[in-house]
């Protein structure tokens, strides 16, 4: 409890001074409750009842186990900045370390509206280093049009240096290239209509065969699952001088990926175009491409398929966001566990296994004082 009191030192008890239950200790059994599989703070109190012969081991309970209410009124108090900043000191060394792909995409947290207040559904902005398959970072917009001003805040929080950062359509913005580059990244960032100008010029080029010469190409990339067979082929073009009236910050290439796919005897074809700040091979261009779909493979999927966030109903103050972190915080934890097996499985056997559960708070005791 030392470490985590440690990680938490700075982080303001929204209560009264003469609370019944330790903040800390609040804090502690709801990760232990995230990370057996509880989906609110109802779960969270009926769990610390169920395990208080475990919590006991470590936990003084002076009063002993909090109502589902008093989760609630200190998750919907608690400052969420302050929250992060704890989160981010967990995340340190291995957001200093992840030299990779970090990927950067939104989430909306669909059920977190609230009618009476006319309050729009959270949306999330994370940061994935999709190598080790951990969250960096994440923050909160009110609108997802809000996301592409909450990105580069984002990027500003964490390690860069030696990064590729990976973005969709809607976050290639000339800020956020600045952002990358001015930290020591790169970026690979997929380039859509909304710059459409520098789009069509990209496309233009890309798909002249008069160009196909100065292309350095890849190799095709066949996969073949389920009845469906996909080929990927990455092109680079290194010669960028004459796209300088655009004024892009760090731009060092252009690449285009196309996709030809082959189910049930129907093939279709489509090409995606990108921004490069650094003049990567085909293959690795094709690599970092297909890597960034990592946050919603081995994230998002997760949140909602294993963690039930989607299905989520905390819509009050602060709640919805500060849970949406635990709940990141949690699964960063069963990352760190080097064991094999699903997420699914890690969670149940840290809910069936108090042995388990004591290696992962162990863990994460551990490395958030590196």
């Amino acid at each position: 409890m030392g470490r985590f009191a440690t990680c938490f030192a700075e982080l303001e008890d929204p209560r009264d001074d003469n609370a019944r239950h330790d903040l800390h200790e609040i804090l502690m059994i709801a990760l232990c409750a995230m990370l057996c599989g509880a989906e609110d703070c109802s779960d969270m109190a009926a769990f610390g009842r169920a395990k208080e012969r475990f919590l006991r081991q470590f936990l003084t309970l002076r009063h002993g186990i909090p109502s589902h209410d008093t989760f609630s009124r200190v998750f919907r108090l608690l400052d969420p900045a302050q929250f992060h900043a704890c989160f981010l000191r967990f995340m340190q060394d291995f957001a200093q370390a992840a030299q990779g792909v970090i990927a950067i995409d939104g989430k909306t947290l669909r059920r977190s509206f609230d009618r009476a207040t006319q309050r729009s559904p959270l949306h999330l902005v994370g940061a994935w280093a999709v190598g080790c398959r951990l969250l960096l970072g994440q923050l909160a917009t009110d609108e997802k049009s809000n996301e592409i001003t909450a990105v580069p805040r984002l990027l500003e929080m964490i390690s860069l240096k030696g990064a590729i950062v990976t973005a969709d359509a809607l976050n290639c913005q000339r800020a956020i290239a600045a952002k990358v580059v001015e930290k020591g990244g790169d970026y690979v960032l997929a380039l859509k209509g909304n710059q459409s100008t520098l789009f069509d010029d990209v496309r233009l080029y890309l798909d002249d065969p008069a160009h196909a010469p100065s292309l350095a190409v890849s190799e095709p990339d066949v996969d073949a699952d389920h009845g469906r067979i996909e080929t990927r082929q990455a092109f680079v073009c290194t010669t960028v001088d004459w796209l300088a009236e655009h004024d892009w910050p760090g731009l060092a290439a252009i690449g285009k990926l196309v996709r030809t796919r082959e189910l049930k005897g129907v093939i279709s074809q489509e090409a995606a175009y990108y921004l490069l700040s650094t003049p990567l091979s085909p293959a690795r261009f094709g690599q970092v491409a297909r890597g960034h779909w990592g946050i919603e493979n081995s994230l998002h999927w997760v949140l909602d398929v294993t963690m039930n966030e989607d299905q989520s109903r905390n819509r009050k103050d602060h709640a919805p966001q500060n849970l949406a972190l635990l709940r990141r915080w949690a699964l960063n934890t069963c990352k760190l566990e080097g064991s094999k097996g699903s997420m699914k499985g890690k969670l149940k056997r840290a809910g069936w296994n108090d042995d388990f559960l004591a290696r992962l708070l162990t863990l994460a005791g551990q490395d958030q004082m590196r």
